[in-house]
């Protein structure tokens, strides 16, 4: 069943606040019986099933899936992205000044200010990213696998305490 409009604007809000009477009011509908009413659309099936799609739709943007999580990898591994940093700058200034006499002078004070700066990706970031690929991947292995073939016969040359 298709919503209407004040219906899947009730949903989207109550979505945004996760409070069914404020959304009921904010889509559109009467603030008398407000709250029984929202009670109402949230139990409607049609409304529930598009919040829980709506919902899904909205954690899958969120939550990166397994090809944006490689390709990130592999920007920072061939250092095509920037990391933002904030750092703090000495600036000199020349300010003038009047001494006691009259006379003009000049002073240099230094000032502090922090600028955004872009910095290269640290090679820590880089070799990380490289192993994490690699073990993706499986390019190294750090078990051996020894394959025996053929059946393994053992002699127990060790005789018995009897023998003696």
């Amino acid at each position: 069943m298709k919503l209407t409009e004040k219906q899947q604007r009730f949903a989207d809000y109550y979505i945004e606040t996760s409070n069914a009477t404020e959304s009921y009011i904010k889509a559109g509908y009467k603030e008398k019986g407000a709250r029984a009413n929202a009670a109402r659309l949230i139990a409607n099936d049609s409304i529930s099933q598009y919040i829980e799609k709506r919902l899904e739709e909205l954690a899958s943007e969120r939550i990166a899936d397994q090809q944006e999580v490689l390709e990130t990898l592999t920007r920072i591994l061939r250092r095509e992205s920037k990391e933002m940093d904030t750092v703090i700058v000495k600036k000199a200034e020349t300010i003038q000044y009047s001494t006691a006499n009259g006379d003009i002078a000049e002073k240099i004070v230094y000032n502090e200010y922090a600028e955004t700066v872009l910095l290269d990706t640290r090679n820590s970031d880089v070799n990380r990213a490289a192993e994490l690929l690699g073990k993706r991947y499986a390019m190294w292995v750090d078990n051996k696998k020894i394959d025996i073939k053929g059946a393994v016969t053992f002699i127990d040359d060790v005789g018995d305490e009897d023998e003696s």
